[in-house]
């Protein structure tokens, strides 16, 4: 069974830092773009960064922008989010995701939209709690 796994999530203080795994099994990641979402309690999912396997060109949204840094490990088959110097709201349930994706992609509007047409993959989550 394909699918996306989330790992590296946790409690920590204010101004510490977390890395985050999301590995892929049953496919590669060959030509996808790969996402990091979050969703904090009340609020709406929101993409923060995104990486292109196909030419590895990165995005992270204002918020984080700075702070974190998402990188691939292709012979891993994993992607990470290193989140530095953490905020209380930066708390949140932070997912992972995948869509085939050939070319240059346009991070903006595709973390905007959580995908072209639609992730074909979605890791189940992982929650990030930073302590004020």
């Amino acid at each position: 069974e394909a699918q996306l796994v989330e790992s590296g999530g946790g409690l920590v203080q204010a101004g510490g830092s977390l890395r985050l795994s999301c590995e892929a099994s049953g496919f590669t990641f060959d030509d996808y773009a790969i996402g990091w979402f979050r969703q904090a309690p009340g609020k709406e999912r929101e993409g923060v960064s995104g990486i292109s396997s196909s030419d590895g060109s990165t995005y992270q949204t204002g918020s984080v922008k700075g702070r974190f840094t998402i990188s691939i490990d292709n012979a891993k088959n994993t992607v990470y989010l290193q989140m530095n110097e953490l905020k209380p709201e930066d708390t949140a349930v932070y997912y992972c995701a995948a869509e085939k994706a050939f070319g240059r992609v346009h991070f903006t509007s595709w973390l905007l939209s959580q995908g072209y047409y639609g992730m074909d993959y979605w890791g189940k989550g992982i929650l990030v709690n930073v302590s004020s």
